[in-house]
């Protein structure tokens, strides 16, 4: 039985307790995405005190064509290293560890933010914006491949401990994994073995690029929770082919439903309302998994640790709104 105070060790890295800030998207990044003084203030605000083990930034695009919304955080090219570095200081300061998502939208952004037309595994409207991409070629797979590994070497060179691959909410990987966008014949498309065959390359080649001593995630987008789409079945053959290529940790979400399950209301009656993909997910792997969902009170957090739903608890939008809301969790919970 774990309690949120535990620590965990990943390889090198030793996490000092269960309790890690998911990734929420801030638009606080300059219009060319680099790191701006709003975006430093506000991690340096939510970092404070060092409560959370692990921060997860904002996901970041590898590419202008990847680009999700307006002032979104940048990785694409070697000058936003500076910046990058300058928001891992004022966390590691502030005594956490910290890691940067790393995105690329696919068919989940508009011409107009990239400046090209969206691209996808395939030329299928895309089911939240209705607008059709255009089909990804094989070598532009194997560029897309590259452009992560590029993204984790700038990661890994701005001094953050780690990168996540964004697999998640309706975006570029979570489009190849899900049939509702993949309809592609060749080798990265029909089973799930195939429709995850980029995410295995594009996790070996950031592997390669961060070394062992990086910690490596992948945010799954567990569920489309629609039909036709993806499954939690399609997930436990997913997440058992990612630990065989070295992944470190799964951070599990939705997928084209997004940050939440269909039907269900947010509130104290629905805290955890991925428990039961993350449960399915650790029964058939060994590498730890991260629960988030609404999690608004340390009791449900607590909970959801002791009956081994997940490994390691997410809180965000309780965060977002109440920056104070790790040091009373942590605090109350070393007062017993």
């Amino acid at each position: 039985m774990h309690s949120l105070l535990d620590p965990l060790q990943i390889k090198s890295t030793r996490l000092k307790n269960r309790l890690i800030m998911p990734p929420m998207a801030t638009a606080k990044a300059k219009p060319d995405g680099k790191v701006s003084q709003a975006l430093l203030d506000y991690y340096r605000e939510k970092s404070a005190g060092g409560y959370f083990s692990l921060i997860i930034i904002e996901h970041s695009y590898i590419h202008q064509e990847g680009k999700a919304s307006p002032n979104q955080l940048s990785i694409a090219d070697d000058s936003v290293i500076e910046g990058l570095q300058e928001l891992a200081k004022v966390i590691h300061e502030n005594g956490s560890q910290c890691i940067i998502q790393m995105n690329h939208a696919g068919s989940a952004t508009k011409e107009e933010i990239t400046g090209v037309i969206p691209v996808g595994p395939s030329a299928v409207a895309n089911p939240r914006l209705g607008s059709t991409p255009r089909e990804l070629t094989p070598e532009e797979i194997e560029n897309l491949v590259t452009a992560f590994a590029d993204a984790a070497r700038r990661a890994k060179t701005a001094g953050f401990d780690g990168v996540e691959i964004h697999s998640a909410h309706g975006y570029l990987l979570n489009q190849f994994f899900s049939p509702l966008t993949n309809r592609r014949s060749d080798q990265y498309g029909g089973t799930v073995e195939d429709r995850i065959r980029i995410h295995q390359k594009v996790i070996a080649a950031v592997r390669k690029s961060v070394g062992d001593d990086s910690m490596v995630l992948l945010r799954l987008g567990a569920s489309d929770f629609m039909n036709g789409g993806s499954t939690i079945e399609d997930s436990q053959i997913a997440a058992q082919e990612f630990e065989k290529t070295g992944l470190d940790i799964l951070d599990i979400s939705g997928g084209f439903s997004g940050y939440n399950v269909p039907g269900l209301t947010y509130g104290p009656e629905n805290q955890g309302y991925f428990a039961s993909l993350t449960e399915a997910v650790k029964k058939v792997v060994s590498l730890p998994v991260i629960l988030t969902g609404g999690i608004i009170e340390v009791q449900a957090a607590q909970k959801m640790l002791a009956e081994g739903k997940a490994d390691l608890i997410g809180v965000g939008r309780a965060v977002f709104s109440d920056s104070d809301w790790a040091r009373r969790a942590i605090e109350s919970l070393r007062q017993g």
